[in-house]
């Protein structure tokens, strides 16, 4: 069915993991290290990443994976329950967040949606390029472009942008954003809007992304 990079440093529940995700039809490289993950990854359309391991942290390996351009989804295990970890893993650019101990039935239901989800986007985004005045965006290759020069952007902050230049002078509300960007219907604040908006006015212009009073923001399309 698929193939799947699994970082799992405990044996008893990577063999228990592979096990099932076998059965399923999947095929699987288990890797029980950063360096092995590093080693071992290929062309896999899905990662299972533990967050602890034992010469780093998955996270870590979440990011090189993000600043490689790949948009695979990576579904992170952790025995940390804390909200920040949760909120840390997902603006990391994670797709989802399993809390350890887990039943593998639920493990494999999310991994068929990520990949339903994943495929669904691949479909849409082939040959789409956005783009709005001085300013493009490669779906495909997830790039932005700025009057012709590449800007280097984390994988929210790339949702985020192609999401309000998909619809210019719609206002979408932090709420809105944090659902259709994160997943989340009920995040625990929005803050990490406003956070983006200043990264990316930051990255391109002020006048890009317009505050909306009482509602939240909207791509302003400067015309040229």
């Amino acid at each position: 069915m698929s193939k799947i990079l699994l970082v799992e440093d405990d044996d008893s529940l990577g063999t228990s993991l592979k096990g099932y995700l076998t059965d399923e039809g999947h095929t699987v490289t288990w890797a029980q290290s950063l360096a092995s993950a590093r080693e071992l990854q290929s062309d896999e359309e899905i990662v299972i990443l533990d967050w602890m391991l034992p010469d780093g942290q998955g996270i870590d390996f979440l990011k090189e994976i993000r600043n490689d351009g790949k948009s695979i989804p990576v579904i992170m295990l952790t025995a940390r329950n804390d909200l920040i970890d949760k909120v840390i893993g997902l603006e990391s650019g994670a797709n989802d967040y399993m809390t350890k101990p887990f039943e593998p039935r639920e493990l494999i239901a999310r991994i068929r949606v990520q990949l339903r989800d994943h495929n669904s986007k691949d479909d849409k985004m082939i040959d789409e390029v956005l783009v709005r005045g001085e300013l493009l965006i490669d779906h495909n290759q997830r790039i932005v472009k700025w009057f012709g020069n590449q800007v280097e952007f984390t994988k929210m902050e790339f949702d985020f942008l192609s999401l309000l230049a998909e619809t210019p002078n719609r206002a979408f509300s932090r709420e809105e954003i944090l659902n259709k960007v994160w997943g989340f219907e009920n995040y625990p604040s929005t803050r990490t809007v406003d956070t983006h908006v200043l990264q990316i006015r930051q990255k391109l212009s002020d006048e890009l992304i317009e505050t909306v009073r009482g509602i939240g923001y909207r791509f302003k399309f400067l015309e040229s």
